[in-house]
């Protein structure tokens, strides 16, 4: 269910990207010399970029909602859902109580999805995760080795005394 609200709110930016692309332009100024200094050939235009985020929460949102790569879509969605909040409600700059108030509301709502993708993001389904498995492997590995280390050292104990 989580997924399909990206799907949806992509959808509906990537179908009239100018109605958010005002309201990116600027974020997109303070991004672009990051991004023109990552790579020259990189999008730095209001609209261009909110299609490029529209078009990574549709296929992530998919992605989560199908359960393919559940972990990874779900880091991927906090990652668009971190500047699309802050351009889409920003209660910070609005006089007016009331709708200061409603912007209020849906940037928190935001930050409670959010809080939702981090947890999909770490959720393990129930298996160990990737960092508890290497340590476990590690630890077995250092168990073998100090097993194999004391089957060596009795042998040599053993051939002296026998010798």
């Amino acid at each position: 269910m989580l997924g399909g609200l990206f799907v949806a709110a992509g959808a509906k930016a990537l179908m009239k990207p100018d109605r958010y692309a005002v309201q990116a332009e600027p974020l997109a100024e303070q991004v672009a010399p990051l991004l023109e200094s990552v790579d020259p050939r990189l999008p730095t235009e209001p609209r261009t970029l909110v299609r490029v985020n529209a078009g990574v929460q549709v296929i992530a949102g998919a992605m989560l909602a199908t359960g393919t790569a559940p972990r990874p879509a779900a880091a991927v969605l906090a990652g668009t859902l971190i500047p699309a909040t802050i351009v889409g409600h920003p209660f910070w700059q609005i006089q007016n109580p009331a709708v200061r108030n409603n912007e209020m509301v849906h940037f928190a709502k935001n930050l409670g999805l959010l809080a939702g993708l981090l947890l999909a993001a770490a959720d393990t389904a129930g298996s160990p995760s990737l960092g508890w498995r290497a340590n476990r492997a590690i630890h077995d590995a250092q168990k073998s080795a100090h097993k194999s280390i004391r089957k060596a050292q009795q042998k040599a104990s053993t051939q002296l005394h026998l010798g």
